[in-house]
């Protein structure tokens, strides 16, 4: 079962969806599945002190339609260990440690990328990981932070990771400035360094790398992954033109006979939002995902402003749902 589950996770890995928090939680990773069947989904980052002590169901709960990662946040091994042991039980394909935020919250809790600056401590929490994980467990991290040379730190980082067994990870190619630039600063200005990425593959061949950070089309993820690397992981771009990177995802990256339709994808996620509506849940909370979907599609500005205005309202149902959609055009 457990090489079925990392054959499982590896395969999707080769284009995923980036944690990315307030943004891909239970409603807009079902919405991304309804697009690409193959994609690997992460959930926002949750803390391991919150999988431990707060509502299980609600942090970790997902459908297991096809593959999904759960990204942890924390830097103590023992508390990092005891939630992937409890995660394990909710059939997540892979487990992964968040080395790479740089918000004011994560720095004050010392994890995300401030971790970067302690290898050693990295080291200890994904061994604790992975002593009680039953799937692979990974790493997302930066390249360096702050006045770290990339170049000396981050290969040392994977040379100590990799004797401890670790296997797969991805590398967001920013720096990250962890005093001085908010957390959006730091998705913008540091600048991105491909070449190092591609570098520290030819130098871990037998190592599964990814890259993230600045990709904006499914051409681009193409174009590096056809240079060695073995997966992309997109953010914003996949959030804000969603069935333009993953629409055709599926075909061209791994063989698929058809494309997906986005009309169809409006189709298929109206069940999700009806049983979301009878527990009491809102419209919103699903459709304010699916904004993007028709993005440069004729009657998509009528699609969002409708979903934006009344999707909000009290009592808003499937025939607020229903008349956006009509607003978009074929073609």
């Amino acid at each position: 079962m457990t090489v079925k589950i990392k054959q499982k996770s590896e395969r999707g890995a080769r284009l995923s969806v980036a944690p990315m928090m307030d943004w891909t939680d239970r409603h807009c990773r079902r919405f991304h599945r309804a697009i690409s069947s193959e994609a690997l989904l992460y959930s926002e980052m949750v803390t391991a002190p919150a999988v431990i002590h707060g509502d299980r169901e609600r942090l970790l709960g997902h459908d297991g339609d096809g593959p999904v990662a759960l990204q942890l946040g924390g830097s103590d091994p023992a508390e990092l260990g005891q939630a992937t042991r409890i995660a394990a039980d909710w059939g997540y394909d892979e487990i992964n440690l968040n080395c790479g935020c740089p918000s004011d919250r994560v720095q004050s809790g010392a994890f995300g990328a401030v971790l970067m600056k302690t290898p050693e401590l990295v080291a200890e929490c994904l061994a604790a990981m992975m002593a009680e994980s039953p799937v692979p467990v990974t790493l997302k991290c930066r390249i360096g932070v702050d006045d770290q040379e990339p170049r000396e730190i981050l290969p040392a980082l994977i040379e100590r990771l990799r004797g401890i067994g670790l296997r797969r990870l991805t590398i967001h190619a920013r720096k990250a400035w962890l005093q001085g630039l908010s957390p959006k600063d730091n998705r913008e200005i540091p600048p991105l360094d491909y070449p190092l990425v591609l570098e520290m593959k030819r130098a871990f061949p037998d190592l599964h790398i990814s890259l993230n950070g600045g990709v904006g089309s499914l051409a681009e993820a193409e174009a590096l992954l056809a240079q060695g690397l073995d997966g992309v992981m997109v953010g914003r771009a996949a959030y804000a033109e969603p069935f333009n990177i993953l629409g055709a995802a599926d075909a061209r990256l791994w063989g698929h006979a058809r494309t997906a339709d986005p009309f169809a994808v409006a189709r298929a996620m109206e069940p999700w939002i009806e049983a979301h509506l009878a527990r009491g849940g809102r419209l919103h909370q699903v459709t304010r995902h699916m904004l993007g979907l028709f993005h440069g599609r004729p009657g998509a500005r009528g699609w969002r402003r409708i979903l934006s205005e009344r999707a909000t309202g009290d009592g808003a149902g499937l025939e607020v749902y229903r008349a956006a959609l009509a607003a978009v055009r074929p073609g």
